[in-house]
């Protein structure tokens, strides 16, 4: 086996050290859960009798008399998500599996999935984030009936696949494995959907133009096909244990994706405490699952909204990962991927290159992975290294992950990566601290010093846009839209028009507090600045005409004014009322007093 980087080392112990006591402490409230087992022997007959009574005859006589095991399913179906709606055949599926290897299964719960792509720049979208910890709830509220020996997790989109693993966390003693729906067929490129949007933006495309084009890039069920949140969440997945071996980005409605849907199954049933194989979902994932995933979101150029999910997800399972962990395994992490927006191709066009496996084993083989850690489907990531199929008996198999990418404009070997370091960076300043996606930015543009120019939405910075107003150098400051001001949204609607001003040669940059997530394009945005503007961060110092300097090379977001007259200022005060009621948004007024920072998470739970 390959000796583990330095770095990446050196980073998982201190995580490790860090986390001693809360790690320690959450092991052993999960220790103390597993010994008593589930409650439903134990229940008294009119409570265990209500859990049973809505069964299938031979399921009811298998939870009333057997001695199986009975799995949970907790899934995020709706059928007005693409990505959700393949999941309204998996209950069934499961159930035949259960049964098949000697179990049961029920539908525990079902949890809120919220779309990004429908509430862009609508009231919506400041729900957004804070549906990750109503989901976690949920998750929660669904296996607090206390009758399964497993669970399995039906998610894949943005904040569903985070929540469902605090949730998932929260029952750490429970064995788990999650179970995804796949991404959609390819259909309109995304380079040529993203050309339609900035033509729209200047007017040269009708709106019909612009549906055409949305429509036929999102065209079926399955995930969206470009990089974002929700298919870096997939690749979180697989390269944290939490997947069977190849199975993130299998079509939908396939044999070989309801094969891999039925064989989770059976294994979740073969890993609880019944068996000899119990494997805890809150010890799959440790300090070494964590830095995986960091790894591998570095090694992708996945998502902006894992530098706060990661935090998050760790700290539900008593590990305290922190932006300084992100920073230093960036800088040894190459970029292997170039999937849109860091490129042309989609993720199904990433699978066909050699996909999860392939990358594990580039990985595993440079010492970047822990492939020692343990996962669902057995001991060691190594044996992810590998890519599914049918036999002729329609069985899953497993084939090495071919030596070479298929493609290398879409994904390539450690030895020869599409840049040495990570797609993300971490900045710190006098504005605070912030993250940058780099991987789809051009590198003359890593460094932009111009004046700012202060907006406290995107409607406005869109009026200043549409007058004329911004035909010039300029960084965009976008404030008061982080998580206890707004709700922290994403800011999607503020790309084209800055795409345009940056096409026509301008130094264009993005402060905010706000999110802009896996979709992050070509404009360098410095995103998450926490301190938010409404918990008093220096961000609300700046006025127009301040010179910002945002240098992704050194890692620092600088005002270049006087020091004593930035000690003076005061603070700008924004009238937020009209986004703290409407559209459901008054109901989360408790969220947004008790949410963290987003370096720690953007939470209303505790942090590790």
């Amino acid at each position: 086996m390959t000796d583990l980087n330095a770095r990446v080392g050196e980073v998982t112990e201190r995580i490790a050290e860090r986390s001693r006591a809360s790690r320690r402490a959450y092991l052993d409230r999960i220790d103390a859960a597993a010994a008593k087992k589930p409650a439903r022997k134990r229940l008294g007959c009119a409570n265990f009798a209500h859990g049973f009574a809505a069964c299938a005859a031979g399921d009811k006589e298998a939870l009333r008399d057997g001695e199986g095991p009975n799995l949970a399913i907790v899934t995020a179906y709706n059928d007005m998500l693409s990505a959700h709606q393949p999941f309204a055949r998996f209950p069934e599926l499961i159930k035949q599996a259960a049964r098949a290897a000697g179990g049961s299964a029920q539908v525990a719960g079902g949890v809120p999935a919220m779309c990004d792509g429908v509430t862009q720049g609508e009231a919506g979208m400041e729900l957004s984030l804070f549906s990750r910890d109503v989901i976690a709830l949920s998750t929660a509220v669904a296996l607090s009936h206390d009758m399964f020996d497993a669970a399995v997790y039906l998610g894949v989109c943005d904040k569903i696949v985070p929540g469902l693993l605090i949730g998932a966390l929260s029952f750490g003693h429970l064995p788990a494995v999650f179970l995804p729906a796949g991404p959609m067929p390819s259909g309109l490129p995304n380079d040529e959907k993203s050309q339609i949007r900035q033509l729209y933006a200047e007017g040269k495309a009708s709106r019909a133009d612009l549906l055409e084009a949305e429509a036929k890039a999102y065209h079926a069920p399955g995930t969206c096909t470009f990089y974002g949140t929700a298919n870096t969440n997939q690749m979180l997945m697989e390269v944290m244990g939490l997947h069977l071996p190849g199975a993130s980005f299998v079509n939908p409605d396939t044999p070989l994706r309801n094969a891999l849907t039925m064989l989770g199954v059976k294994r979740a049933l073969e890993l609880t405490a019944l068996g000899a194989a119990f494997t805890p979902i809150g010890r799959v994932i440790d300090e070494r699952a964590v830095v995986n995933g960091v790894v591998g979101l570095h090694a992708t150029g996945g998502s902006t909204n894992l530098t706060i999910h990661l935090i998050a997800m760790a700290a539900a399972a008593g590990i305290a990962l922190t932006w300084e962990d992100f920073a230093d395994l960036a800088e040894v992490t190459p970029l292997l991927a170039r999937i849109y927006p860091n490129g042309k191709a989609d993720v199904n066009h990433f699978h066909a290159a050699g996909g999860m496996g392939l990358l594990i084993r580039e990985l595993a083989g440079a010492g970047l992975l822990h492939a020692d850690a343990r996962t669902v489907w057995g001991e060691r990531l190594a044996d992810y290294a590998a890519e599914p199929h049918l036999d002729h008996a329609g069985e899953v198999v497993w084939r090495p992950a071919p030596e070479t990418s298929g493609d290398p404009s879409v994904l390539r070997g450690a030895a020869e990566p599409f840049q040495p370091t990570g797609g993300l960076r971490v900045l710190d300043g006098p504005l605070g601290r912030a993250v940058i996606k780099t991987s789809a930015v051009a590198p003359e543009r890593h460094v932009i010093e111009a004046p700012a120019r202060v907006f406290h939405s995107q409607e406005a910075l869109h009026a200043a846009f549409r007058a004329g107003e911004l035909d010039r150098d300029f960084v965009a400051v976008v404030r008061f839209q982080g998580p206890k001001a707004i709700g922290m949204p994403e800011l999607h609607k503020l790309m084209p028009p800055l795409g345009v001003l940056q096409d026509r040669g301008h130094k264009v940059a993005l402060v905010t507090d706000g999110r802009l997530s896996g979709a992050s394009g070509k404009v360098p945005s410095a995103i998450h600045v926490t301190p938010e503007a409404a918990a008093g961060g220096a961000i609300g110092k700046i006025r127009n005409g301040d010179v910002v300097r945002l240098d992704a090379r050194a890692g620092r977001l600088d005002v270049l004014v006087d020091g004593e007259v930035w000690a003076r200022r005061g603070h700008a005060e924004a009238d937020l009322t009209g986004s703290h009621a409407g559209m459901g948004r008054e109901l989360f007024a408790a969220f947004r007093g008790q949410v963290g920072a987003a370096d720690e998470g953007a939470a209303i739970f505790p942090a590790a």
